[in-house]
């Protein structure tokens, strides 16, 4: 919503890794084999198109906008993204799709790693609560099972490990605001992220 209103093109990192999660799964690798995950990635072309009211992505033409957003890949992301030589790849190709600037960038480690000079950063945070309560709305609307307990510490867990991983964990960077959206709708969010943006823009 933010890059559509900046008319900017929007890049869903997360995506990325669960795109590779996936093709690893279907695969059947062994997603704690670096080196066996490495031969997927290499084999792998992720592209995002934008579609009516969402973002759209590919896996070397296929469109796994929502397969990648199933349990099975959410609950195995971080294993897929700790490994180092899968970051610095995935981290390679998102610095060159940001090169020629414009872009709304969304992930874990944007600000610390990925573009540690972009102009703004936004760190935003909500309660393991909040974000189980959103996650088993969605996945109700998608017709997925979903269990509102079991994804509290799922949520939990994945924060866990993306915190402690030993390559680009998940941390605030020191130049970027806080935003806690626990409380806020969808457009209550946009408009704050938008008031900030403007913020920096206008210095």
């Amino acid at each position: 919503v933010v890059a559509k209103k900046l008319s900017y093109v929007y890049i869903d990192t997360g995506a990325m890794y669960r795109t590779i999660t996936y093709a690893a799964l279907e695969q059947k690798v062994d997603i704690e084999n670096e080196e066996k995950l490495m031969e997927v990635v290499k084999n792998v072309n992720i592209e995002f198109q934008q579609g009516e009211n969402t973002q759209l992505v590919f896996l070397n033409g296929q469109d796994v906008s929502e397969i990648i957003r199933t349990p099975e890949v959410t609950n195995r992301v971080s294993i897929v993204a700790k490994h180092r030589l899968v970051r610095e790849e995935m981290v390679r190709r998102q610095q060159e799709l940001a090169e020629k600037g414009g872009v709304v960038m969304d992930g874990r480690d944007i600000g610390t790693h990925v573009l540690p000079d972009a102009e703004v950063k936004i760190f935003m945070l909500a309660s393991v609560e909040e974000r189980a309560e959103r996650r088993h709305l969605e996945n109700i609307n998608k017709g997925f099972d979903s269990n509102l307990e079991q994804l509290k510490k799922e949520i939990a867990q994945r924060d866990k490990l993306d915190s402690e991983r030993e390559v680009s964990p998940l941390k605030k960077a020191d130049d970027a605001l806080e935003l806690d959206t626990t409380s806020l709708s969808i457009e209550e969010v946009v408009q704050k992220i938008m008031s900030i943006v403007s913020g920096v823009f206008a210095k």
